[in-house]
């Protein structure tokens, strides 16, 4: 079964009971406590969360054999554990506990992303966006991703979108690796270019020449909106800009999107202004669709 599930809680139960029967009633207990409530499985894998089974009670008995009997419980073959996130190129840390290939195949709606998960991350929370970005119909669009990653709005954009042709750009080497990978797992590598390197470097490779562009960066895309908005045609197009707001007040982060883009000298419309995730307490990770106007005569 693909995506979070619920923890088989009793099955991991009766494991802490059996490992550690040495130990006192108070401690199995708070191991028992300790457990993990959620993880995700995909392909063969199960997914640990951030800091699972990290207390010190746990290293009383030999960790290789906690970690085989934790993937027998799970029913997977290969076990990993989320890390944080690092680094302006946002990395994975992840570590592999079970098993010996860190290259992975999740399937969503239809679109295969693959990716080293070691090495990239992946936010499940992000599910609904991704289905909208390829709910769309695309067919004589030309879309421009600009922090496009392994594909995570590139893929869908393609292969459930249709889109007639995407250029994605991205600077990360692992992401563009998978990046790569993706488009031929899917069969839509010859409806894509990818480029590589700051986007802000392509100069007028890109200028005039899309209808739509995605900039899902985190947590603010605020490099990339000049390039985006020049990257439209000119008879106008549709901006997707994610971002970080404040929970109790997303309008302000709307209408700082709408003054930077304002600057451009082009109408600026909002259409729609969703949340996508919580991102941090009191902080959401939101995208607004912005529809721009064609560029005036004397611009």
């Amino acid at each position: 079964m693909e995506g979070v599930e619920q923890v088989p809680k009793n099955a991991l139960k009766t494991m802490v009971q059996t490992l550690f029967k040495d130990q006192n009633q108070e401690v199995i207990d708070g191991l028992i406590d300790d457990l993990p409530k959620r993880w995700e499985r995909f392909d063969d894998v199960a997914l640990l969360p951030l800091n699972a089974f990290s207390k010190p009670t746990w290293d009383s008995i030999d960790r290789n054999l906690l970690w085989n009997e934790i993937t027998k419980v799970l029913n997977v073959n290969r076990l990993f554990r989320k890390g944080e996130i690092r680094g302006e190129k946002r990395e994975s840390t992840a570590e592999l506990l079970v098993g010996t290939n860190p290259d992975v195949i999740r399937i969503e709606h239809g679109v295969k992303f693959v990716y080293r998960i070691t090495e990239c991350m992946f936010s499940q929370g992000n599910l609904n966006e991704r289905k909208r970005m390829g709910d769309l119909n695309l067919s004589e669009e030309n879309v421009l991703d600009l922090y496009a990653g392994i594909g995570y709005y590139t893929l869908p954009l393609l292969v459930r979108g249709g889109a007639k042709h995407v250029t994605a750009t991205e600077w990360n080497p692992n992401a563009l690796r998978d990046l790569k990978r993706g488009l031929e797992q899917n069969n839509v590598e010859n409806r894509c270019t990818v480029l590589e390197g700051d986007n802000r470097s392509h100069g007028n490779v890109l200028h005039g020449k899309f209808n739509r562009v995605v900039l899902g960066l985190l947590p603010q895309p605020w490099d990339g909106i000049e390039t985006a908005i020049q990257a439209l045609e000119n008879n106008g197009g549709m901006l997707h800009v994610h971002g970080v707001s404040s929970t109790n007040s997303p309008q302000k982060w709307e209408k700082e999107v709408v003054e930077r883009l304002s600057i451009f000298d082009r109408s600026i419309q909002i259409v729609e202004s969703k949340k996508i995730k919580s991102y941090a307490p009191h902080w959401d990770h939101r995208v607004v669709d912005i529809e721009v106007g064609p560029l005036s005569s004397d611009s």
